[in-house]
Formats: C-alpha cells, structure tokens, sequence
C-alpha cells in the first residue's frame, strides 16, 4: 500500500513538469556569425608593442615554457626545448639566439587582423593589450606553420596535422567566445562541418 502511495505521489509531482532541455550541440551556441569585413586602420602596435606582461618575465618566455617539453631556462629566459609542434605534428628543437629562435614562434589562434576586422577595431586599448597576451589565446608552433597561417581563420586554413584539427577549432572557439567576437560564415561552417564530440 505503501509503494502504491508512493507511485501516485511521484506521479502527481510529475504532472506538469517539462523534460529538461537538451544541451545544445552546437560548437558555436552562443556566438554570432557576421561577414568578414576588412576595416582600415589595422595596426600590430594597436594590440601594444610587445611581449612584456609587467610580471618581469616577458609573456612570449611563459608560453614557450608551459608549450615546451625539456625546457632549460635563465632566469625566465626560455634558453632550450622541444616543441612537440601541434600544427604539423613534428617535434621541434629550440635554442634562443637570433638565428634559430624564429624555428618556434608564439602564434595568435585568432590572428590579430581578423580579431580587428570583427569588432576589437572597437575595443579600448586595454583590452586589445589583453587580448595580445592573453594564455589562452596563445600557442608555441613551428615558424613555418606560423608563416602558412598568417591572419587566416579556420575557413581559409587548417593545421597539416589532422589530429589537431578539433583542438584547433575548440581553442579559436573559445576565444571567440570569451571576447564577445563573432565568426564569419566560411570559418562557421569548416567548425561545423569537424566530426568533433
């Protein structure tokens, strides 16, 4: 009798509730799609005009310490390592100096003339310098890689190393998202189109 009680009360507690929603399946839920728009005016030194974070150790030495594996250092000077290269899938070798640092280059997932073009022309400087140095928004990859990819997003280009390619997208997405940017159509739709759980 008990049990039956039971039954007819959660039932009762049943009535009128609506299933829960689904959680949305989308990689870009919450993020607008807009043309890619050159706006004039574009300018590195926009985003500042340079690598110091005002910690004393320079924000491109941080990143190359946390992507790099075997790392020697001097200070906060990031002298030796090995990149395991996430864009071409090749391990790299490090050494600072002025003919081989450029081996290992400090990229902008989202490049900075396409963070320009759709919206961050408008932001105040301090948020451009933030976004220059945001950790999030940087990864340590072969200069070469660096130099194919120039201001492309995903849908103009994508890493040579296929294994990489949801990371790729997740990252750019990501930051994106925490900056209030939008993507443009091609860029959407290469997203979209990645068989990425």
């Amino acid at each position: 009798m008990r049990r039956t009680a039971g039954l007819m009360l959660a039932a009762a507690l049943c009535v009128g509730l609506a299933p829960p929603a689904a959680a949305s399946t989308d990689p870009l839920d919450g993020i607008s799609i807009a043309p890619h728009q050159k706006h004039g005016g574009y300018h590195r030194a926009a985003f500042g005009t340079g690598w110091d974070n005002g910690t004393g150790c320079d924000t491109r030495d941080v990143i190359l310490a946390r992507d790099l594996v075997d790392v020697t250092t001097r200070g906060c000077k990031v002298e030796t390592g090995i990149l395991h290269d996430p864009y071409t899938g090749v391990d790299i070798s490090f050494t600072r100096g002025e003919q081989t640092s450029a081996a290992v280059q400090i990229d902008h997932l989202v490049p900075l003339s396409y963070a320009w073009d759709m919206g961050a022309s408008q932001w105040p400087d301090d948020k451009r310098h933030q976004f220059y140095s945001d950790p999030d928004e940087l990864l340590a990859v072969s200069g070469k890689a660096n130099d194919d990819k120039g201001d492309k997003a995903p849908g103009q280009w994508m890493p040579s190393n296929a294994a990489y390619d949801c990371e790729y997208d997740t990252r750019f997405v990501a930051v994106l998202r925490s900056y209030s940017l939008p993507i443009d159509p091609a860029s959407a739709a290469a997203v979209r189109a990645l068989p990425c759980g």
